[in-house]
């Protein structure tokens, strides 16, 4: 759910800083992708300069999308489109700061248009023969101006990539060529409705839902076989391949290219044998067994499912979690060498919050957060166990491992301290990292506390040690 996403490419020979995502170009060499918000890109040209000497790339100038351009329409798409422009005007309340586009959209959240491969002149310095790999980010970015609300979540993926080899850097920024960028582009305008935008008052959240139905019904789109994602979220290596993600939609392959371009694959479910529609943006890759863990929540019972996908690239099965009694809106979870942690937060779904006229995520403040534990290799879910953890809402895990031969697990995520600001006020929501150490023989909580007092989010490991102890 961040607002940008990244990747990092650097080499680290011990269990510093990196990334949860790695592609070994040669023994010197790791691609490591890294999340975190646009100031990382001051970090890409530090740790560069620190191995290289000083080198500096000239800042390129990104247009600002166009308002422009060219519509395809139908004369039931121009109804359509008639009808949402009445629903912007008229029935809509007026906008608060999370929803109004003047605002989200503005000063570096400004939307940007496509860039091919574009070298990058280095200015000083120069760039050592043995880096080859890139720079990845994925975040949010809309392919049109929006008429009516617009969260920062609702943008198109559009991945940022700067490719280095042979001492020389080549810039490029593509859409994520998802099959709602692929239909809003041939209708002209948007049409997909938003979880976190659409409903904005009882009369303007109604009309919504009615003209979705309407436009599926007509055959504008069909979000059931085609789903309706942004793959806007992060960026991942499984199996090998890379992928770009987004937890409402599956993940999206894509490719880099050897002119440093970037083309999109296609979705991908991993060879289900069973419905499969979207899975989450972070998934946990194994650097011992190549294997990637998984998961889904659902509005329906089961509210939550865990999955593997094996090193061939084929899922196995599903493994639903019936203890979990709602919808939580269940971003991130932890994973050590024998156990998957889930956290059952106190953000909530609730389709009946539609019926009042506002969105289906709520903050619950009556509920105690819970922490679930399961075998990673469980068949079903009878082994798995619950613990209470009062006020413990984990928007990111950084990593887990066990202790004592296997006794203590030990989590190490960022805590929302105000949970209720993290969708409707971006700007004040604080993170801060805690470590958790959970006895497995006592099967409860035996140590929590913080580890900083500075707001923290993001934080990642050297993926070699994912799912083991690290500094």
């Amino acid at each position: 759910m961040e607002a940008l996403s990244s990747s990092f490419l650097s080499t680290f020979p011990d269990r510093s800083i990196s990334s949860p995502v790695g592609i070994q170009k040669n023994p010197q060499t790791k691609i490591i992708a890294i999340y975190s918000f646009t100031k990382f890109h001051e970090s890409l040209l530090k740790r560069l300069s620190d191995s290289a000497a000083r080198i500096k790339f000239k800042t390129m100038h990104m247009h600002p999308i166009s308002e422009n351009k060219t519509e395809k329409q139908s004369l039931l798409a121009n109804m359509f489109k008639s009808v949402d422009d009445f629903i912007c005007s008229h029935l809509d309340l007026p906008l608060r700061r999370s929803i109004d586009p003047e605002h989200v959209l503005s000063g570096d959240f400004s939307p940007v248009d496509e860039l091919p491969p574009t070298p990058c002149e280095v200015v000083q310095g120069s760039l050592p023969s043995c880096l080859d790999g890139v720079y990845l980010r994925n975040g949010p970015n809309p392919q049109f101006i929006p008429r009516g609300p617009y969260h920062l979540f609702d943008g198109d993926g559009m991945l940022h990539m700067i490719k280095i080899s042979r001492g020389k850097a080549t810039f490029c920024s593509r859409y994520v060529k998802t099959y709602k960028y692929r239909v809003e582009r041939d209708i002209g305008h948007p049409v997909f409705p938003s979880i976190f935008s659409s409903f904005n008052g009882l009369m303007a959240s109604m009309a919504r839902m009615g003209l979705s139905v309407a436009r599926v019904l007509t055959g504008q789109f069909d979000p059931v076989i085609n789903g309706t994602g942004t793959a806007n979220t992060s960026v991942a290596v499984i199996s090998g391949k890379l992928y770009a993600l987004g937890e409402s939609d599956l993940p999206y392959e894509i490719e880099v290219t050897s002119d440093g371009d970037i083309r999109t694959i296609g979705r991908q479910d991993f060879h289900s044998s069973e419905p499969f529609m979207r899975m989450t943006a972070h998934p946990k890759v194994d650097p011992g067994t190549g294997e990637t863990l998984a998961f889904r929540f659902h509005l329906v019972p089961p509210f939550l499912t865990f999955f593997r996908i094996g090193p061939d690239g084929r899922k196995r099965a599903d493994v639903p979690i019936f203890t979990m009694k709602s919808t939580a809106l269940i971003h991130d979870f932890a994973v050590t060498k024998n156990y998957a942690i889930f956290n059952d937060g106190q953000m909530v779904l609730s389709p009946l919050e539609i019926l009042r006229g506002r969105p289906p995520m709520r903050v619950d403040p009556v509920k105690v957060p819970r922490l679930g534990v399961i075998d990673r290799y469980a068949k079903d879910e009878s082994g798995m166990w619950w613990i209470d953890v009062p006020g413990f809402n984990m928007l990111h895990a950084v990593n887990a491992w066990e202790e004592d031969d296997g006794e203590t697990i030990v989590v190490v995520a960022s805590n929302l301290s105000i949970v209720d600001l993290d969708l409707g006020r971006l700007d004040l929501a604080e993170s801060k990292l805690e470590k958790l150490r959970i006895s497995v023989k006592a099967k409860k909580l035996v140590m929590r506390h913080p580890l900083s007092t500075k707001v923290l989010d993001f934080g990642v490991i050297n993926p070699v040690y994912a799912g083991m102890k690290n500094r």
